[in-house]
C-alpha cells in the first residue's frame, strides 16, 4: 500500500467521523418536551 492511498482512507475516515458528530449533535441538540398542534382533526398532544 503506498502513501497516497493511506492518507485517502485516513482522509475518509475523517470524514465519516466528522459526518457522524454532526447527526450525533443535531440530534441532542433537539428539545425534549410537548408538541401541541392544532389542526383539521382537533387538538393533538404529543411528547417528543
Amino acid at each position: 500500500m503506498n502513501r497516497n492511498m493511506l492518507y485517502l482512507i485516513i482522509g475518509a475516515l475523517v470524514v465519516v467521523v466528522t459526518a457522524l458528530s454532526y447527526f450525533y449533535y443535531q440530534e441532542q441538540k433537539t428539545t425534549s418536551g410537548v408538541d401541541i398542534t392544532v389542526d383539521d382533526q382537533g387538538l393533538s398532544i404529543r411528547k417528543k
